[in-house]
């Protein structure tokens, strides 16, 4: 059913549409070929083990690792929660402290507060101005107690990426583990030489046009040892994570990523060709910024600041006519400015009239000059009621 009222979507950073394919390859496994995978002895049972055994080995090849290393979940928050307390819980009385940015997402911050009170030691890393971690700052925060170097790798809220390859760097020197966020970039960047420079990273499948409920964690054969499972009850998936196997969301995951991987040189080009012309476009409105877009980010993101506008009335205005969103779809009910801007040092008036354009597979260059005009039109009228506007200094 079509939406009466966001008739633009450019929220693929919160979720993306299922791509038809995807639930093509989905659809015998609800009521077809619908054996528990764990069902050794008949042949349901027998068909649904061989999807999850041609599922898992189609996402170890098209990302280039093992098919052991591959450990299904209920998505990224999930992932999160099963690394960072696998680990702690492992390991707690020889190591004991992480390390995060502050700017990585809620899940990840809000698991590392859970284990705070559990009496884990959690260093916060600062950002800078465009969104990048000091890598000084992290070489220096290691210390021998450390467990793990958690990062997001792809900003959800304003696409930029961390330098991978220097914390990957630091974290083999010093012997500490590196987990890595990278639910925004599987299917938007290339990963091609990722999984050698990382030992733990998690997945959500419907940030590529996959099902929602599954995504998975990558954990290094080298490395399982190191954190115990979070589910337990079957053991499954070598006891990491316990539970019936949700074969068609698995194989609606293979092949989305299948699909991200195939067509992302091509797709990543486009899109960054129309964030730019939004870009190009919106940087005509006077008092405007662009929030991270001196680093390297991700091609579909674009997260820009209106100085002079009341930010709850530009959201809800805009809105009506554009799906988008303030900030992460899972902190957006907060009436708050974005922990990711201010982490940048965007000052919060600022940061509370910041929109999150996230760009995906069915949006074309007519959105993109839609919402530019929508966009200037609602900002022009906001100005206008707001009395700060007409006394502005001059530019």
């Amino acid at each position: 059913m079509k939406s009466s009222y966001s008739q633009i979507y450019l929220d693929y950073n919160a979720t993306t549409p299922c791509s038809e394919e995807v639930v093509t390859a989905m659809l015998p496994y609800f009521s077809e070929h619908y054996g528990n995978a764990s069902s050794e002895h008949h042949a349901y049972g027998w068909l649904s083990k061989d999807a999850l055994e041609e599922a898992t080995k189609d996402i170890a090849k098209q990302l280039g690792i093992q098919p052991k290393e591959v450990i299904y979940t209920s998505g990224a928050t999930e992932g999160i929660n099963a690394i960072l307390k696998g680990l702690f819980y492992k390991s707690r009385k020889e190591r004991d402290h992480i390390i995060t940015i502050k700017t990585a997402h809620k899940a990840m911050l809000d698991v590392c507060n859970f284990l705070e009170k559990e009496g884990a030691s959690i260093t916060y890393l600062d950002v800078d101005a465009e969104g990048h971690i000091n890598l000084q700052s992290l070489k220096e925060s290691i210390t021998e107690r450390t467990l793990v170097v958690a990062v997001l790798y792809g900003n959800n809220e304003t696409g930029v990426l961390q330098p991978l390859d220097s914390i990957s760097e630091i974290c083999r020197t010093s012997n500490c583990p590196l987990f890595v966020d990278g639910t925004q970039t599987l299917g938007k960047i290339p990963l091609d030489d990722f999984f050698s420079k990382v030992d733990f990273a998690c997945f959500s499948a419907h940030k590529l046009y996959g099902p929602k409920g599954v995504g998975f964690n990558y954990i290094s054969e080298e490395k399982q040892g190191l954190l115990d499972g979070l589910i337990h009850g079957g053991g499954q998936q070598r006891g990491m994570r316990g539970g019936t196997y949700n074969v068609p969301l698995i194989v609606g995951m293979a092949k989305a990523v299948e699909l991200a991987i195939q067509n992302l040189k091509v797709e990543q080009q486009r899109l960054k060709q129309l964030r730019d012309l939004l870009e190009l476009e919106l940087s005509e409105i006077e008092a405007v910024s662009i929030n991270g877009n001196n680093n390297p980010r991700l091609a579909n993101t674009s997260n820009i600041s209106f100085d002079f506008v009341d930010g709850q009335k530009l959201l809800r205005s805009l809105s009506r006519k554009i799906a988008i969103s303030n900030g992460s779809a899972c902190n957006s009910a907060a009436v708050e400015p974005s922990h990711v801007l201010t982490a940048m040092g965007v000052s919060q008036s600022m940061a509370m009239s910041s929109v999150r354009f996230s760009l995906g597979r069915h949006t074309t260059e007519d959105h993109v000059q839609k919402t530019v005009k929508i966009v200037k039109e609602t900002v022009e009228k906001l100005r206008a009621e707001n009395i700060l506007w007409e006394r502005r200094e001059p530019v």
